[in-house]
Formats: C-alpha cells, sequence, structure tokens
C-alpha cells in the first residue's frame, strides 16, 4: 500500500507543467514549477515545515508551544497545517491589502489572524513585523518564526525545490525566474542550480513599490523607491537575510495591473488557475525574451493558488474598480 504518515508527507515532487499559448512569442522551452501541488497549495510549505522541524531540534520550539508568524498567508497555512500534526498553537499576523480569502482560509484550520495595516513604515509598532515581535516576547512557550531572516528558509529549497527541478530536466535547465519576497525559494534553488552548472542564470521578479531591483543593481537601499502596492507575495520595503543578492543575476519589475492582468490570462488561455504572483511571474518572463534562445529550457516557479484571489484578481467588478480592465 502506498500512502503518507500525515499530510506533511505530501509536500513536495510537484509536477513541471509546459506554457504554451501564453509562452509562443518565447524562445526555448517554457516550464512552470507547479507549487500548488502542495497540500497547502503554495511553494511556502517546504520551508515551513523546514522552519519548524529545525527549530524542534535546536529547542527555540518546545511541545505544546505557540507558533508566530507575520505572513501574506502562504507561509501562515503552511505552518498551520505542521502545526496541527505537530500539536502547536498557531498566531498568523497579516497585513490588511492581503486577499479575505486568506484570511478566511488561515481561520478554517485553526489559526488565530491579526490583521495590521499595511500602509505604515516596517518598524511602526503597528506593521505586522513589529506586532509578530511583540507578541513572540509576550507570549509563554512561543517562537517567533521571521520567515524573512531565518535561513532554514533557503536551506527548504537547496535541499528540495531546487534537485527536484534539476533531475525533472535532466540537467538541461539554463534559466529559473521567480517572483522575490523573502527569497528563501531564489536564493536556494539559485544556490543549488549554480553549483551543478554556473552557467544557469537566476531571475527575480520585483514589482513597483519595492527596494529589490534598484538594490541588486546599484547597492543603494532607496527608500524612495518604497510605497504601497498591489501585487501579493512578492516585493519588499526591507531586506531579507535570505535574499542573496550574488546569486540573482537581475531583477524585472512588473506593474500591478500587468500582474493581475496576467494572473487571468494564465486561467484563461492555459488552464492553470493561479495566484497573483504568478501573473507578475508570466508578465516578467516575457519582459525578459530577449535573453532567451531556443535551445534554453526556462523554469519559472507558481507559487500559490487562484483560490485565494477569487475576491480579487478574478472578480471583474474589483479588476474594473482599480482601472485594470473596462467593463
Amino acid at each position: 500500500m502506498e500512502y503518507a504518515e500525515n499530510i506533511l508527507g505530501t509536500i513536495g515532487n510537484t509536477p513541471l507543467v509546459k506554457i504554451n499559448k501564453l509562452a509562443a512569442s518565447i524562445p526555448g522551452l517554457v516550464l512552470a514549477k507547479y507549487e500548488t501541488f502542495n497540500p497547502g497549495n503554495s511553494v511556502k510549505d517546504r520551508m515551513a515545515v523546514k522552519m519548524i522541524e529545525d527549530a524542534e531540534a535546536d529547542g527555540r520550539l518546545k511541545p505544546g508551544g505557540t507558533i508566530i508568524e507575520g505572513t501574506s498567508g502562504n507561509t501562515g497555512m503552511g505552518l498551520a497545517l505542521a502545526a496541527i500534526v505537530k500539536g502547536y498553537k498557531m498566531v498568523c499576523v497579516i497585513s490588511d491589502k492581503q486577499s479575505k480569502e486568506k484570511m478566511d482560509i488561515l481561520r478554517a484550520v485553526g489559526s488565530e489572524v491579526i490583521v495590521c495595516p499595511t500602509d505604515v513604515e516596517p518598524d511602526d509598532p503597528r506593521s505586522y513585523y513589529s506586532t509578530s515581535k511583540r507578541l513572540a516576547e509576550e507570549t509563554p512557550n512561543s517562537w517567533y518564526v521571521n520567515q524573512y531572516d531565518n535561513l532554514s528558509n533557503t536551506k527548504a529549497h537547496y535541499e528540495s525545490t531546487g534537485p527536484e527541478i534539476w533531475k525533472q530536466t535532466d540537467g538541461k535547465v539554463t534559466h529559473f525566474v521567480v517572483g522575490v519576497g523573502t527569497g528563501g525559494t531564489i536564493s536556494g534553488v539559485g544556490k543549488y542550480l549554480k553549483e551543478k552548472n554556473p552557467d544557469i542564470k537566476v531571475w527575480g521578479i520585483d514589482t513597483y513599490g519595492s527596494v529589490f531591483k534598484k538594490y541588486h543593481e546599484t547597492g543603494i537601499f532607496d527608500e524612495k523607491e518604497i510605497y504601497p502596492y498591489v501585487t501579493e507575495g512578492i516585493g519588499e520595503d526591507i531586506l531579507p537575510k535570505n535574499v542573496n543578492f550574488d546569486i540573482i543575476d537581475g531583477f524585472t519589475k512588473v506593474t500591478d495591473k500587468e500582474a493581475a492582468i496576467y494572473t487571468q490570462k494564465l486561467a484563461k488561455e492555459e488552464g492553470m488557475f493561479l495566484g497573483n504572483s504568478a501573473g507578475a511571474a508570466m508578465k516578467g518572463l516575457l519582459q525578459l525574451k530577449e535573453h532567451f534562445n531556443e535551445d534554453d529550457v526556462i523554469v519559472v516557479l507558481f507559487h500559490d493558488h487562484g483560490s485565494r484571489y477569487v475576491g480579487k484578481m478574478f472578480n471583474n467588478e474589483w479588476m474594473e474598480n482599480m482601472g485594470y480592465i473596462e467593463s
């Protein structure tokens, strides 16, 4: 008989899927690493379990403890599933720009959800960074995950996602493209692939309102780059320790409007019902097409599932109100 001991045993080994219509103008073979097949429907399941296991091993997380994390939703889901299986309480601190579906899903799997304002500085006491840290200090027997600076995040992708992509492409992958938020995916996968073949190029997808692209190109952390944006799950107004800029060959930025439009296009033209960052990654891929040739094997990673965005990017009334489409 074949079965997993619990739901955590189903994480990983997600498929590669060819992108057809939307990639028609891109030279080479374009493959999506389709992470919604994880049980929490996102790539974040991988690093959530790794961060918990490493914290258990070194005593930061003790039996019966409370896990506290600031999340845009997906890491919270992965942590919540692991907390259920392993017997921990889960508190998710989330910003108010995240979709209602994400908040509802986190509550559905037993997490306490605390909502904070988006449009405040990271060190403002009301921000979800500051609130998470404060709650961890105030809560007995608790552990603050800090996915941004917790290097188990990168390690999870070095140990699982990178090797899977190498094996699935028979070592023929030439480019890896992914949206960058905490930086764990791009840094872990990128490190593994470049150790296998230093010629592999690693591209990050950034958003307007985020500091990554300019910092990578100039070494300057420019606060003028920071302003509120709609795209979920990528970009930052901080420099997480998990972003290894030395591994990244370049960034391209995608607007909120184009990210939303391409999220719909993936569903309607490829049958790929995916989240907002996948739309950004797909548009970013098209922006990078001059860097590819016919013999290339380009892998783009799609983070999460469209069910988390049915009230936003998949709601035409919302899209009209945002000015992204006309009625």
